[in-house]
């Protein structure tokens, strides 16, 4: 039997990938769980993450790039009757393509809403409550791809770096209330990021990646260190992020074009 000793996080877009195995790390530290995506998948992560009876998974399945969907996460939230110890703020999509001739109006919207809107939107409803009772912690999924122009993937890069900026400022902004806030900054990672965003045919869609669980573990212990932000992932990620912070915006825009531009994966 699970009791109220247990702490309770949310985690958005923990179907799969960096957003499951972020679950994961709260399941395996005791933490009673909120999980949240819009495909079904999301009930066989639940059943995946229950721990024997030692804490209690509830699943969510609600469309983030939808106002009603960041509403029914939050009623659940408040049905549950429960305080928010920790959020990881996850869900997010991409698309590849130029985005003049190649990838469509709707896509480009629906990565705004999904990466940028719904998070603005749950951090709206959720942070205050942290700071009415002065304790929390927020961990934000950005990206590396948040400190480099985004060439063949101009919406996604600009989404990110908007969370980052985003994250950071809350971070200031709530220095004094007893509510952290950490930014998680991965690679490319090995999920169904790149094949849903269609660059199954780019180098970097074609690559070696990231394990999803080191990222997760990285993220979850700055998290829980009140770190202000980690690159995650391999040395070669870690290296490729201190390279981002002093490389001019003309040569990343260039080293994104030859990672991401549509079938570069065969050049």
């Amino acid at each position: 039997m699970t009791t109220e000793i247990n702490e309770f996080a949310v985690v958005t877009g923990a179907s799969s990938g960096i957003g499951y195995e972020l679950a994961r790390q709260f399941a395996e530290h005791d933490y009673d769980l909120l999980i949240v995506a819009e495909d079904e998948a999301i009930e066989q992560a639940a059943a995946g993450l229950r721990r024997d009876g030692r804490n209690q998974v509830t699943a969510v399945r609600a469309d983030l790039a939808t106002f009603e969907g960041v509403e029914q996460v939050y009623a659940a939230i408040l049905e549950s009757g429960r305080q928010v110890d920790a959020i990881a703020l996850n869900a997010g999509r991409g698309i590849g393509g130029d985005f003049t001739r190649q990838t469509d109006l709707a896509d480009e919207l629906n990565i705004i809403d999904v990466n940028v809107t719904s998070t603005v939107h749950l951090a709206k409803r959720v942070l205050p409550d942290m700071v009415a009772r002065g304790g929390g912690q927020v961990l934000f999924t950005s990206s590396i791809a948040s400190e480099m122009p985004g060439t063949y993937q101009a919406v996604y890069n600009a989404s990110k770096s908007f969370v980052q900026s985003f994250a950071e400022a809350l971070r200031a902004e709530l220095d004094d209330t007893g509510v952290t806030v950490t930014s998680l900054m991965p690679g490319p990672t090995e999920t169904n990021f790149f094949h849903r965003a269609e660059m199954d045919d780019t180098k970097v869609g074609a690559s070696k990646k990231d394990d999803p669980a080191q990222v997760a573990k990285q993220g979850f212990e700055a998290m829980r260190k009140d770190k202000e932000k980690v690159v995650a992932g391999s040395w070669k990620t870690k290296a490729q992020g201190v390279g981002a912070k002093v490389m001019p915006d003309r040569l990343k825009a260039e080293m994104h074009r030859k990672m991401a531009e549509p079938g570069s994966a065969q050049k």
